[in-house]
């Protein structure tokens, strides 16, 4: 179901994938299915309030009450920073706050209740971890948040980061 705060939520076709793992990323609701037909796109966003975001003319061209942005490079970078502008996205304080799988939001989890679910380096080098309660996947904040943190500055601008969480 889409966001209730004023943060866009999107629905994301099946050309799309890299994108809405990206907007995931920066905690954004993004529905996102590989095997999701053009029709069902449509009417989720319509009965659910979602954006879509598509590469495809055809679906683009809707008579449906729906916001539509038709995406118009093939490079996920290009593609975020287009959603971003037309969007005005930030990314606000809620960046890894989804699982990048399912789109529910993750909760943190004590250490505890991880141990038999990560290596063991990592849990004995690791102090803060949340789980998705859809799927269970479990994340930590190890070098790979780091690189995505960067990749994320260097798409969206280099202050990007700091808006979100007054880190660099």
């Amino acid at each position: 179901m889409a966001e209730t705060d004023d943060r866009p939520a999107f629905i994301a076709d099946a050309m799309l994938g890299r994108l809405a793992r990206a907007l995931r990323m920066l905690g954004l609701d993004t529905f996102y299915r590989p095997d999701i037909d053009d029709n069902e796109l449509k009417m989720t966003a319509l009965r659910e309030g979602r954006a879509i975001l598509t590469r495809d003319h055809e679906v683009a061209d809707t008579n449906l009450p729906v916001t539509v942005l038709l995406i118009e490079s093939d490079h996920v970078e290009e593609q975020l920073l287009q959603t971003a502008r037309a969007f005005r996205i930030a990314p606000g304080g809620r960046l890894f706050s989804r699982c990048l799988i399912c789109n529910v939001e993750v909760e943190d989890v004590e250490k505890c209740e991880v141990r038999e679910r990560v290596p063991e380096y990592v849990y004995e080098t690791q102090e803060r971890f949340s789980r998705c309660p859809s799927c269970g996947r479990v994340y930590w904040p190890a070098t790979h948040v780091e690189r995505a943190r960067k990749w994320i500055a260097e798409v969206l601008g280099a202050n990007a980061l700091e808006d979100a969480d007054g880190n660099s």
